[in-house]
């Protein structure tokens, strides 16, 4: 008996350690066509899904079909790898998940129908979410499977991040990158073994496709963390995003040449772009890639904005880089997928794409990247500015030795308009 139950034993421990050494990393699944303008909301404008522990959001997305289908949501919570932890999620979530979103309302007066979809957390099934950390948001159809995810963080307020941001210490890029220099300090915590047990997020503008991760502080005075690496925490700093306005989406507004009226629905055409790369720097105000959905004529721009074909054209001679170049933003996450992908057009000279958006105020910036979607920063088509006035943020994970998750115990954030040499 006493045989049996030691090999039971021993074979839970060997698929235990399996599963967790094999686990894959959750990453964000993208849309398919019909899924439009997914946005975290709080406070009726969009945010980048980073937030405090406690606090409230929804999640809002667009079905182009128009048919109400059935929706669901899942949350997981994952480790600071996006790895799911394996604490159940009673310990991580009151209530319930798995759920049927049941905000949702249709379109009203506008060319393209579609169903505008809310999900709130917390709502009258899941109450609350009990822990920080990262976490993704399944959105599930009828038969369970994914239809898209995103992730979220929730952080703790326990350490305070000074940052400053600064030219480039490495000679060769001080014209081109932004290098951070930071602090982490508490009074709440005495950190036990930071060299293992902190580790940090860097994010430029709020990208969590494209952080700067698994930087171990340079040293310690007390209990503060010093970071202040030459190279290691350094930003290309790209240039300031473009952006169009169609809330009146009849009428040709900013950085619009001409309306097309003879398609079924609207066709926004963009004045061509020039690559920037070897242009001075020119400062234009953004808003660092966000956008604002918005019919000037619509009492609940949710349901009444309209969506437009965007035709975007940029004039790149010099380009020969054997990459390709796409349209992101916050509109599309940041995507680097086909449908967002420009083709080059011989007889114009010039690169195209029609993008399906809905109408507002959108910034966009053009992206080098290879056929696997790994992005070309250092060759980018408008170029790298130290003076580029950009938002950063900075997270701090914390695990000690007997917790079974990563804790986000604080956010810094710094924006580089306060650069200094």
């Amino acid at each position: 008996m006493t045989k049996f139950f030691l090999k039971k034993v021993l074979l839970f421990s060997v698929l235990f350690l399996t599963r967790t050494a094999f686990a894959q990393a959750e990453k964000e699944v993208a849309p398919p066509f019909n899924i439009k303008t997914i946005s975290f909301v709080q406070n009726d404008k969009n945010i980048i899904p980073i937030l405090k522990l406690g606090e409230g959001f929804q999640l809002q997305f667009d079905d182009l079909f128009g048919n109400e289908a059935n929706y669901y949501y899942e949350i997981i919570h994952c480790n600071y790898n996006w790895n799911p932890t394996e604490i159940p999620k009673n310990e991580y979530l009151e209530g319930f998940d798995n759920q049927r979103i049941q905000d949702y309302s249709n379109s009203f007066n506008t060319l393209q129908i579609y169903s505008h979809y809310k999900l709130a957390i917390p709502n009258q099934f899941t109450q609350q979410l009990k822990i920080s950390g990262n976490y993704m948001l399944k959105i599930l159809d009828e038969n369970r499977e994914v239809l898209f995810s995103r992730k979220f963080i929730l952080y703790e307020d326990l350490v305070t991040v000074p940052i400053q941001v600064k030219r480039a210490r490495t000679v060769s890029n001080i014209e081109s990158k932004q290098n951070l220099d930071f602090t982490i300090r508490s009074n709440t915590i005495t950190f036990q073994n930071p060299l293992r047990n902190v580790k940090v997020l860097l994010l430029q503008n709020g990208q969590l496709n494209s952080p700067i991760k698994n930087i171990i502080p340079q040293y310690t005075i007390g209990n503060d963390l010093i970071y202040k690496y030459d190279s290691q925490t350094q930003f290309w700093a790209g240039n300031e995003f473009l952006f169009f306005e169609n809330k009146e989406i009849r009428a040709a507004s900013n950085n619009v040449a001409r309306i097309d009226s003879n398609t079924p629905i609207y066709g926004s055409h963009l004045y061509t772009s020039a690559a920037r790369t070897n242009f001075p720097y020119v400062f234009t105000q953004d808003v660092n890639g966000d956008f604002v959905v918005k019919n000037i004529n619509g009492a609940n721009s949710e349901i009444e904005a309209d969506y437009a074909w965007v035709y975007f054209s940029l004039s790149a001679p010099t380009f020969r880089l054997n990459k390709n170049i796409y349209v992101t933003g916050m509109f599309n996450n940041y995507n680097n997928t086909p449908a967002y992908k420009m083709d080059y057009n011989p007889q114009k000279g010039i690169y195209e794409k029609a993008i399906l958006i809905k109408q507002g105020f959108t910034n966009f910036q053009y992206v080098v990247a290879d056929d696997k979607g790994g992005i070309d920063s250092e060759n980018a088509i408008d170029g790298n500015f130290y003076q580029t006035e950009n938002e950063y943020t900075i997270l701090v994970y914390y695990r000690e030795s007997i917790d079974r998750y990563d804790r986000i115990v604080g956010r810094g954030m710094a924006n580089s308009l306060h650069i200094i040499n």
